[in-house]
């Protein structure tokens, strides 16, 4: 089946998930810079996780660019790796409210944990799909980045029982990580 469905509803799906988190972001009652200082948790989770959110909408562009077509192991993946991102408002809302103490911590790097495995199934569903030579298998090779991403996850959860101001800022890491540009999809399809 054709894939342009799928990414359709994916965007639809992401941007309700970026909607969401914003309306979690209240208005001051105070017209003081020190009532606006007073949201500086929950401001700051809503930055990182809308950072997160969009690496992910970004390489799932490009994840699903490589694929030629998809059938019904990739549409379960696809909608997997959605379930978790749309519970990424209520792990930022739960953090942010809660000024990074330890158990949200803990909650939103599970949150995290999540989405990086169920973005690593459904690129391994549309590589079983497209096959070993595919431009996806040349792209990603043994995706070291991915691998590292999800070992600093687990990190990040364990320190959270020691330190969730260390946990965050591996959160902060990894996203850092992602946000360098990862070329390795382009430069493949570029080549044909």
């Amino acid at each position: 089946m054709q894939k342009s469905r799928l990414e359709a509803f994916s965007d639809g799906v992401i941007a309700i998930i970026i909607t969401i988190m914003v309306l979690e972001l209240k208005v001051p009652h105070e017209p003081t810079l020190y009532a606006l200082l007073e949201l500086w948790p929950v401001f700051s989770s809503y930055v990182l996780s809308f950072v997160y959110v969009a690496i992910y909408w970004q390489n799932h562009h490009h994840l699903l660019h490589t694929a030629r077509r998809v059938d019904g192991r990739i549409l379960w993946a696809n909608t997997h790796l959605l379930f978790w991102l749309s519970l990424v408002p209520f792990s930022t809302g739960w953090m942010g409210e809660n000024h990074f103490a330890q158990w949200p911590v803990v909650i939103y790097g599970v949150n995290l944990l999540a989405c990086g495995v169920a973005y690593f199934i459904l690129s391994q569903q549309i590589l079983r799909k497209e096959g070993p030579t595919s431009d996806l298998a040349r792209a990603i090779g043994s995706d070291r980045k991915g691998q590292i991403a999800l070992v600093s996850y687990l990190a990040a959860i364990a320190l959270a029982f020691v330190s969730p101001l260390l946990s965050g800022l591996i959160y902060i890491g990894v996203a850092l990580l992602w946000l360098l540009p990862d070329r390795r999809i382009e430069r493949v399809l570029g080549q044909d």
